[in-house]
């Protein structure tokens, strides 16, 4: 591929965050100029930190990282930084330029437009964090799209996003003339633009570059999956063969004892042959939250809820909702209504209008996983969960949650996000909490667990709260109720 062609390359990078975590080894690939393209790998394989070393806020440990010269760049994150939380939109949107641009207002506009964030003019003003969750995704990702970069990095950008607010982006995305790079877990957003497939196998820590829609390259990845599968079981059968005859060799003595050895060596040989078969197909297993024991009749009673009206005034409205054991709610309502503010006045027991029952234990599943203490051990994190005893129980749990013993001892705040939701799950399994309380469970988790997450949502026995954005995880899921904030 010519180099004149190619905006990024990458030449025998290799990156890791301490001994423990190594990302990339002597990783090779272009990233060509005009191309829309999807990267690929598991949760915590490293596609955030492939992000981090093209911006060059990291820098590899031995290869080089190659930028065309002039190169702008913007990368839409995940999360908003907590230092610009208190910042105005306004200044939020100045901070990502390094001139003064005296047309901010009508960029401003036009790129609230394109995520679908209604109400110009009056928005310029008001602090970030008066936002939801939702509204704050999509600020995130106008912040790298009013910079109109020559290469744009989207991280999960539907993160948060309803239908229209993904069916928007999809079409900026189609039309946008210059060059694209999107980790994501939405297989037909991904599908309606993507012309390439980077795909980090966390294996390997090697980089493999696929040509063609994003459909078309799983099935390919999948097809080799199966044939190094096929390979290795028919490895092994071969494997067995050798040691039996060795075994069988060796016992007859004399000569026949130089053929076991032979033997052997060979079952050696064909062992090397086995092919490593890629992580990334791997699946949490299949789990059940159990419920909290004991608890009979009403768990929870809603008679009035607060949501955010026109002019972002507050309003409240009257309603008659009573949970049992094995009710499920689902909470509805467009973007910036106060969802996620009522779901967490309702883990804390601060609801007005609301009324959990004496003594029934709270699982609160929140988008931003701010439940979680950043600065604990995994270990710690799920050790307190699960009250504090049975440490091989604990572990048993997060290894179901492919929270390996090389996750488990470090701290939450350097997982990735896929990870932290992963946690965060293993922590409702060993909580046995009585009222379940699930805000947007589906975002940053790799696709291949929703319908493992779904299932066990589903039989979950105690009282459940549910908002998710995502119809057809929530079609999988047994509701009892719908509350529709916006009725």
């Amino acid at each position: 591929m010519a180099k004149t062609d190619s905006i990024v390359s990458f030449e025998k990078v290799s990156f890791e965050y301490g001994q423990n975590k190594p990302i990339l080894d002597g990783a090779d690939f272009v990233i060509r100029r005009g191309t829309k393209i999807t990267f690929m790998g598991q949760n915590g394989a490293g596609k955030s930190t492939i992000f981090q070393l093209i911006t060059k806020a990291l820098k590899p440990e031995s290869g080089k990282v190659n930028l065309t010269n002039g190169v702008s760049i913007a990368l839409s994150r995940q999360v908003i930084p907590r230092s610009d939380l208190e910042l105005t939109v306004r200044a939020f949107f100045e901070k990502c330029f390094t001139e003064k641009k005296y047309d901010i207002d009508p960029r401003i506009d036009a790129v609230l437009e394109v995520v679908n964030l209604k109400g110009h003019g009056k928005m310029h003003d008001r602090i970030v964090k008066s936002f939801s969750g939702g509204q704050q995704a999509r600020l995130l990702l106008a912040s790298a799209l009013i910079q109109d970069p020559d290469l744009l990095l989207l991280d999960e950008p539907t993160n948060n996003l309803d239908k229209s607010g993904i069916e928007h982006l999809t079409q900026f995305l189609i039309n946008y003339q210059k060059t694209v790079v999107v980790i994501s877990h939405d297989a037909d957003f991904l599908n309606a633009f993507t012309d390439g497939v980077l795909y980090l196998d966390i294996h390997t820590r090697k980089v493999e570059q696929y040509h063609g829609n994003y459909f078309d390259v799983v099935k390919e990845i999948s097809a080799r999956i199966e044939k190094e599968n096929r390979k290795n079981a028919q490895l092994a059968k071969e494997i067995q063969d050798n040691k039996d005859k060795a075994n069988f060799f060796a016992q007859k003595g004399g000569q026949m004892r130089l053929v076991a050895k032979r033997m052997r060596e060979k079952a050696e040989e064909l062992e090397d042959e086995k092919v490593d078969v890629r992580k990334e197909d791997r699946t949490i297993r299949a789990f059940i939250i159990p419920n909290q024991e004991d608890l009979l009749g009403e768990l929870v009673s809603i008679s009035s809820y607060t949501v955010i009206g026109k002019n972002h005034k507050p309003v409240a409205k009257k309603v008659h909702i009573s949970l049992k054991k094995n009710q499920h709610l689902l909470l509805r309502g467009p973007n910036g209504i106060g969802k996620s503010t009522l779901l967490e006045a309702m883990a804390r027991g601060t609801a007005p209008g609301t009324k959990i029952a004496s003594g029934v234990k709270v699982g609160y599943y929140r988008q931003d996983f701010s439940t979680l203490n950043f600065e604990e051990t995994v270990l710690k994190s799920l050790m307190t969960a699960a009250g504090g005893f049975d440490q091989e129980r604990v572990r048993a749990v997060a290894s179901g949650f492919l929270i390996t013993s090389d996750v488990i001892d470090t701290k939450i705040g350097s997982l990735s996000e896929g990870q932290k939701g992963l946690v965060a799950f293993a922590r409702l399994v060993l909580e046995k909490p009585g009222f379940l309380i699930l805000d947007e469970p589906t975002n940053h988790i790799n696709f291949r667990h929703l319908p493992l997450i779904a299932k066990a949502l589903s039989e979950y026995k105690g009282a459940m709260i549910l908002v998710s954005h995502v119809p057809e995880f929530v079609a999988q899921i047994r509701i009892d109720e719908t509350l529709d904030l916006d009725k």
